[in-house]
């Protein structure tokens, strides 16, 4: 039986740019299934992004 799998590091964590704000965001567990699809780093900028 394996244990659990390792725990990554904040630093390895995948990152991205926000379009709106130009920050850089990190991976989050709740965004693990559609991470591809994620483009904003809040709701705020993708409302902003609509916005404009």
């Amino acid at each position: 039986m394996k244990g659990p799998a390792p725990r990554r590091q904040k630093g390895d964590l995948p990152e991205k740019v926000c379009p709106v704000c130009e920050r850089p965001f990190s991976w989050r567990k709740k965004w693990e299934r559609n991470w591809e699809s994620i483009k904003y780093c809040s709701r705020r900028c993708a409302s902003q992004r609509q916005k404009s």
